[in-house]
């Protein structure tokens, strides 16, 4: 088919916002982060001082994000740029695999209990009928709709020490000692994962629900008729038409994964917990480079970070959409 003149200028201003967009607030910032990835941490530029404000009533000393210490102000370098030395500090920084171990583990652990239990949960509610089916889908979505921090609230406040709701009802009345979940390294990472799952098993289900609506009828009915068991109609008909949404809840859960922080650093506070148990990627790059992590103040350093995580995370979903193509063969 060939556009004429018109419908090209047509399709041009159509597109053009969301390009204009996808520019201005992914490519711009994308270049700069590459280019503060490879200057000097320790440089600082000669109008970048420390400046002295009172106000009425207060007086206070600001510093720039960027300025470590003052005495970094007395001896700092002249070379603004140093390559690829952030990158290699990165590859060589053991915390880092760490971060990343953790958030692999937290990312994978959710998938393999969320898609699961969405499913049972959409063929379950899909036996209703529409009225208890929108009001059970709608408390199932509420963890969701609410906010990280309020969510985070909410879930420490269940898992929190002897008084939580978790030990004063499920743990000490089989006479078991009372688990201290936010302080145990044993038990911090199960309670981001189960707090992930608590928070987008609704949403992945309504996925599923729409996919079972969107099956024709005619396919239940020969099913019926035939006499067809639960494990047949699974295998014949709810998985293949559910398969593309799964992996559409997969790819979300990945990126959420990687790209957690609020709810870690609601229960956490931003240290990883003991013995680093809970530290994800995203908060290993608040350590790295704002003051309330670590006071590190190293923005090229957490910036390479979030370069070598980029195509690490490309790799995962190509990898995802690899196995789609296996399942589609067989």
């Amino acid at each position: 088919m060939i556009l004429s003149r018109k419908d090209n200028f047509s399709l041009f201003a159509l597109l053009f916002p969301f390009f204009a967009l996808w520019a201005f607030f992914w490519v711009v910032p994308l270049f700069f982060s590459a280019d503060l990835a490879l200057q000097n941490a320790s440089f600082h530029p000669d109008h970048r001082v420390i400046l002295e404000t009172q106000s009425e009533g207060q007086s206070g000393l600001e510093i720039d994000w960027f300025a470590q210490k003052s005495a970094d102000f007395k001896a700092k370098p002249s070379v603004q740029y140093v390559g690829l030395e952030n990158f290699y500090r990165v590859i060589g920084d053991a915390k880092f695999y760490k971060a990343m171990k953790n958030t692999a583990i937290y990312t994978f652990g959710s998938i393999f209990i969320i898609l699961p239990l969405a499913l049972l949960l959409s063929l379950s509610l899909f036996q209703l009928s529409r009225i208890p089916r929108g009001i059970l889908v709608f408390c199932l979505m509420i963890p969701g709709l609410a906010l990280p921090g309020v969510l985070s609230t909410l879930f420490y406040l269940f898992f929190h020490g002897r008084t939580g709701a978790l030990n004063q009802y499920f743990v000490i009345p089989f006479g078991f000692r009372p688990i201290n979940w936010m302080m145990d390294p044993l038990f911090i990472m199960p309670s981001l994962i189960i707090q992930s799952v608590w928070r987008w098993t609704g949403l992945v289900t309504l996925f599923f629900l729409c996919g079972l609506e969107a099956i024709p009828r005619w396919q239940f009915e020969a099913l019926k008729m035939e006499g067809a068991s639960f494990f047949l109609k699974l295998k014949t008909v709810f998985l293949p038409s559910l398969w593309n949404l799964a992996l559409f809840a997969m790819v979300f859960l990945v990126v959420d994964g990687f790209a957690s922080f609020s709810g870690a650093y609601n229960l956490l506070g931003g240290s990883g917990g003991i013995m680093d148990a809970g530290l994800l990627f995203v908060t290993y790059v608040y350590q790295v480079a704002f003051p309330g992590g670590s006071g590190r103040f190293d923005f090229p350093g957490a910036t390479a970070m979030s370069l070598i995580v980029v195509p690490l995370t490309a790799f995962t979903l190509f990898l995802i959409l690899q196995c789609r193509k296996i399942m589609i063969r067989e």
